[in-house]
């Protein structure tokens, strides 16, 4: 994420405008990401209007605004210009200004309908005045203007703690599942897109292999907030993308049509969806294509998840997903579907995850991986990576932590070793590869990772948690970390508890099926 002294500077003075309003950072959040999608959709019409000429100018043919339109900028009426609405005093309305700035430009823009704020009025007229001064002489190209917006997010997010983490994946783990996925081209597709940031990195991937991301991917997602749906495209907006993001219940709705009789229509899909979700209606989704290995009998939704991430992939898509620990080690119905997963050949890469990475969960997690090109392979379908990461990590604060871009880089080059594929290291990942003696080429390394073939996760029960194939690094007795440990604690006793309902409902089951014999 973008880290410069003016970028911390700009938030800081936010930050500080914010403490001072009594607002909530839901209720600031939302005007301050608009009005920052605003200085840039500006900047952007200033440099097509120095190219074409202001609108109505030319000799013969007058500039239209479909000229506009055509280079590929948001079209903004004079009254819906960031330096309109900076040339405001405090005897005008402002916030009214703004609410109107917005509507007109959802009305030029119909990609953009009903996706900006229009809650303007409720903030005070001298704050609207200072944000407004904060940003005006904010003057970057639209790349770093994305930029902003992220960093913006990921901090209104960090703020807003559990509520927060509905919206944003942290950008280390979006990175490190892009980087393993490699979106090089194709359909994209996130069925629980929050403010975007999968597509925005994918993106940035197609970009930094040196192609142009509007060319090469199409954007596909569906979020059941409003709320959240809106941020999203403000954020493909300010970062020049465009993409078919709609608001539905995954669970339920299939409004991209991602699976029908024949599989599924995307390159990749990417998705950090909630974990251990109870309360989904089963009966609505029985018969649905989109479970091909049957409904779990336990009251979760994680392996529903798993199975809409698998369904929607064409038979060389790749996925690439956040889930919960015990979803690895789950027993009964949701082992059955788990293990059908494995025989498929599609399972390719998983890597744990250390607490602490997100705002929504302070336990670990796992990065699944998907590729369904291995299923018609039978030498690689019979192998899935393992990876280790839990030990890999930058301590932030005590309460967070991410990857370094060298550790997101080592960790990818981990997988394209497995692969055979080349190495990237502009990052700086050579260090880490040589250090653990993978240099000239993929070898099992213990307590970081291994590749097991079918036979040995048969013989593990159909587990899919890296730490029973990868064991232990050596480490001193006294470098154990207590918090992680006792989260690790915490993540097995779910599993455990998670067994015991199930063996409960099965026991319940029996008993009333041998009361109702006699």
């Amino acid at each position: 994420m973008v880290n410069t002294d003016a970028t911390r500077r700009l938030w800081a003075a936010a930050d500080q405008l914010w403490a001072n309003t009594g607002l909530k950072p839901s209720e600031f959040s939302t005007p301050v990401l608009g009005l920052i999608f605003l200085r840039y959709a500006e900047k952007k019409y200033a440099a097509a209007e120095e190219k074409l000429g202001p609108l109505g100018s030319g000799g013969r043919r007058k500039v239209k605004r479909t000229d506009f339109l055509a280079e590929g900028v948001i079209f903004l009426p004079d009254h819906a210009r960031f330096s309109y609405l900076l040339a405001l005093t405090e005897g005008d309305n402002i916030g009214k200004a703004i609410n109107e700035a917005m509507k007109a430009i959802e009305e030029e823009n119909p990609d953009l309908k009903g996706a900006l704020p229009r809650n303007y009025t409720r903030l005070e007229n001298w704050v609207l005045l200072e944000l407004l001064k904060l940003l005006g002489p904010v003057d970057l190209s639209g790349d770093a203007f994305g930029k902003v917006y992220e960093y913006f997010l990921g901090n209104f997010a960090l703020r807003e703690g559990q509520k927060g983490g509905v919206f944003y994946t942290p950008e280390s783990i979006v990175r490190l599942i892009v980087e393993v996925l490699e979106p090089y081209h194709g359909r994209i597709y996130d069925p629980a897109c929050g403010s975007g940031g999968m597509f925005v990195h994918s993106a940035e991937f197609v970009q930094r292999h040196h192609k142009t991301a509007m060319d090469e991917i199409s954007i596909y997602g569906t979020e059941k907030d409003r709320t959240t749906v809106n941020l999203n495209k403000m954020n493909l907006a300010v970062h020049g993308l465009t993409g078919d993001v709609r608001e539905a219940n995954t669970y339920y709705e299939d409004p991209h049509l991602a699976v029908d009789h024949i599989g599924g229509r995307f390159d990749f899909v990417m998705a950090n969806p909630p974990f251990n979700v109870s309360g989904v209606d089963k009966a609505r989704l029985e018969g649905d294509p989109r479970f091909p290995f049957g409904l779990p009998k336990p009251d979760n939704a994680n392996y529903l998840w798993i199975q809409l991430f698998y369904a929607a992939l064409n038979y060389q898509g790749r996925a690439g997903f956040v889930m919960a620990n015990s979803a690895g080690d789950a027993r009964g119905s949701e082992q059955l579907i788990r293990q059908q997963l494995i025989e498929s050949g599609a399972v390719d890469v998983i890597v744990s995850i250390g607490p602490n990475f997100f705002f929504t969960v302070t336990l670990p997690c796992t990065l699944w991986f998907f590729d369904r090109a291995k299923e018609a392979d039978p030498e690689q379908a019979d192998k899935v990576l393992f990876i280790d990461a839990r030990h890999i990590y930058r301590q932030i604060d005590r309460a967070h932590r991410d990857f370094l871009p060298e550790q997101v880089e080592f960790l990818a080059n981990l997988v394209r070793l497995y692969r055979g594929e080349a190495l990237e290291t502009e990052q700086g990942s050579a260090a880490l590869l040589a250090e653990q003696g993978l240099a000239e080429g993929y070898v099992d390394v213990p307590g970081l990772c291994k590749v097991a073939t079918r036979a040995e996760i048969a013989a593990q029960g159909w587990s899919l948690n890296p730490g029973r194939y990868v064991g232990a690094a050596a480490r001193d007795a006294d470098g154990v970390d207590f918090a992680e440990r006792l989260e690790e604690l915490s993540e097995e006793l779910e599993v455990l508890n998670a067994e015991a309902r199930e063996l409960e409902e099965r026991i319940a089951g029996n008993v009333a099926a041998l009361l109702g014999a006699v």
